[in-house]
């Protein structure tokens, strides 16, 4: 009863618009007083859990990303990519979607992705006779990739909420991040087919193709190395993700300054001062997180669901089903770090006594929580787009759908059904 009451507490502190981290604080205050636990023992296990190295991962990946977004490296990746598709019909969704996924996978950020890739394609795609409200939408999809593809902070924190590996959480959602990658690519091009009045670039040949792609792939060079750099010296085993994070900082700054000469000590102290509020948010939700979860543990709330359901006889795919109801549902009222804290402690521990492992929970963690961010009616990166673009939700609404339908929901019914398609790359770094 307590726990149903603090669960309540909860959401309703979250629809009323109390700040998630002290939205996740009043639940967890509510479970101390109401069951009478003692605040001396409650309070210092947030301290113990933060005190990990792998939490400095967090703020360095975000410094990291905002510098990549100052230093507007978005362009170049799009420049490159065009030169390959852009003479295609539809071939500049495709562009969309491999920038926004290269570009996620440089910041991972949504948002920043959304905002960056946005506001390089908006005005090309509409000068090329795309349907605002189709292009708001293919963006807004495309931006969640990079919780997808690593490195993804969101990963880093699902791991440390979990105890699980850092670098098999990366890898499960890699394939899945591709996939729906590919879907989207494809909806993009059959919604697309018929529709008169899109304009495509001449594709260069020949020498003119060798100089142009010279001339592009040199500038796009050094964003291009660096998640070579990161993710090669993670896999390889030469640095680990806190490492690897401390690495991505030391070269993305100096490129920044010297290459693309996009950077300098304005733009260097908006990225500190914006890096700095958002860590101090995200450490205080994690130390409310923490509490909230160990008083769910204590209360053995996973338990008390698994319980429920065996009452009623439910099997275990339609449990699974449900899980992903709740975590699409979580994605859609909050953003996806908060997310990822509420959903981890809440239903990992289900998945497990379900027999699904740690390792193919995050890819189902990743997929389900980056669709509920552009799951209409709330779906916050789809009304951020549509006021990049100038779309209306009216707009925006039916292309979305069938992007949600055909990419994002086969995508989670493997990664849900299929354990291979989330667990062969683990397996194959022996981490499986």
């Amino acid at each position: 009863m307590v726990i149903a009451l603090a669960l309540t507490i909860l959401i309703f502190t979250l629809i009323i618009g109390v700040s998630v981290p002290f939205a996740f604080l009043a639940s967890a205050t509510s479970i101390i007083f109401l069951y009478d636990y003692d605040p001396a023992f409650i309070l210092p296990y947030g301290f113990s859990r933060m005190n990990n190295i792998v939490l400095l991962a967090i703020p360095l990946f975000i410094i990291a990303g905002s510098a990549i977004n100052k230093s507007h490296l978005g362009n170049k990746l799009v420049d490159l990519i065009e030169l390959f598709v852009g003479h295609i019909k539809g071939g500049l969704g495709a562009v969309t979607v491999v920038s926004s996924a290269v570009f996620g996978a440089l910041t991972g950020s949504a948002s920043a992705t959304l905002s960056a890739i946005g506001t390089i394609m908006f005005p090309r795609l509409a000068k090329s006779g795309y349907p605002v409200g189709h292009s708001a939408a293919l963006i807004a999809n495309a931006s969640v990739l990079g919780l997808l593809i690593p490195p993804s902070a969101l990963m880093i924190l699902y791991a440390w909420v979990g105890n699980q590996s850092v670098l098999a959480s990366f890898l499960a959602c890699f394939i899945p991040g591709i996939i729906v990658t590919i879907l989207l690519c494809v909806v993009n091009y059959f919604l697309l087919r018929n529709h008169d009045g899109l304009t495509v670039s001449p594709a260069p040949k020949g020498r003119e193709f060798v100089a142009e792609f010279r001339r592009r792939g040199l500038n796009s060079m050094p964003a291009l190395a660096m998640p070579i750099l990161i993710l090669g010296g993670i896999y390889g085993g030469f640095v680990t993700p806190t490492e690897a994070a401390a690495l991505s900082v030391l070269y993305v700054i100096p490129v920044g300054i010297f290459v693309y000469k996009e950077l300098n000590h304005k733009t260097l102290w908006e990225v500190f001062l914006e890096s700095a509020v958002t860590t101090g948010v995200i450490m205080i939700m994690l130390y409310c997180v923490m509490i909230l979860s160990r008083l769910y543990v204590m209360e053995d709330l996973p338990g008390t669901i698994l319980s429920f359901f065996d009452d009623l006889s439910i099997s275990p795919i339609m449990v699974l089903l449900l899980i992903n109801i709740v975590m699409v549902v979580i994605g859609m009222l909050m953003d996806d770090v908060s997310a990822v804290l509420l959903a981890t402690p809440l239903m990992l521990p289900l998945a497990l006594e379900l027999g699904v492992s740690g390792t193919q929970f995050a890819a189902i963690v990743g997929v389900n929580l980056g669709m509920g961010n552009i799951t209409p009616p709330t779906a916050p990166l789809l009304y951020l787009s549509g006021q990049l673009s100038g779309a209306s939700i009216k707009d925006t609404m039916k292309p979305t759908l069938y992007m949600i339908c055909f990419a994002w929901i086969p995508t989670l019914m493997l990664v849900t059904f299929v354990p291979e398609v989330s667990l062969w790359l683990p397996k194959l770094a022996g981490l499986g």
